[in-house]
């Protein structure tokens, strides 16, 4: 059996400043930020068998990434669909605004896609492919994937089957999804890592 282990990148400026960046692709960790990864790292490597790490394109989810890569002692490999969710017309604002946009269904919000961006179910659609991918490339062994909390949201859907009881985790959070033979158990996480609120990025 293996394992996927799912981890939201550190904090980044974007998060601090709680606005959706105009260029979310740059955005870099803060140094709490790299705290945390070197502290998701050590986990880690004390509880699973890791021979691959995984990324966003993001630079926030690849220093993260990297910081990880570094305490396993292993190289990292990006994936183009792994990155966060496009906000659209959104970029420049806070996050609450999009959570009170007046065409936002609060009952299937995941259906929601902002002005010339993404729903979290078109997230959902290109980053579970690829996860699914690796799955299948490391059958027996653990795999980190980090990217971020729109990305984690709908693959916590994806593999629980379900959108009502997803969530954000929090920077640096670790959910995992046991695999064996093309079938994935539901996510679990690692510790209280819950996000109160979508935190974007």
């Amino acid at each position: 059996m293996g394992k996927l282990i799912l981890v939201r990148h550190g904090e980044s400026t974007g998060n601090k400043e709680r606005v959706y960046a105009t260029k979310p692709h740059e955005l870099a960790l803060t140094e709490e930020g790299e705290r945390q990864a070197r502290e998701a790292g050590a986990k880690i490597a004390q509880l699973f068998q890791v021979e691959a790490v995984v990324s966003s394109v993001y630079v926030r989810a690849r220093e993260t990434a990297r910081i990880i890569a570094e305490v396993l002692g292993l190289p990292t490999h990006v994936e183009q669909n792994l990155h966060e969710r496009h906000a659209g017309t959104y970029m420049g604002k806070p996050y609450e605004s999009m959570l009170t946009a007046p065409d936002r269904d609060p009952k299937q919000p995941w259906l929601w896609r902002p002005p010339e961006g993404e729903s979290l179910e078109d997230v959902r659609l290109r980053a579970a492919p690829v996860v699914e991918r690796l799955a299948a490339e490391h059958p027996t062994r653990d795999v980190v994937i980090v990217s971020h909390g729109g990305v984690m949201l709908g693959l916590w859907a994806h593999f629980s089957g379900s959108w009502q009881n997803s969530f954000v985790p929090i920077n640096c959070a670790i959910v995992v999804v046991e695999h064996h033979a093309g079938r994935f158990e539901a996510p679990t996480v690692i510790g209280d890592q819950r996000s109160a609120e979508h935190t974007g990025g």
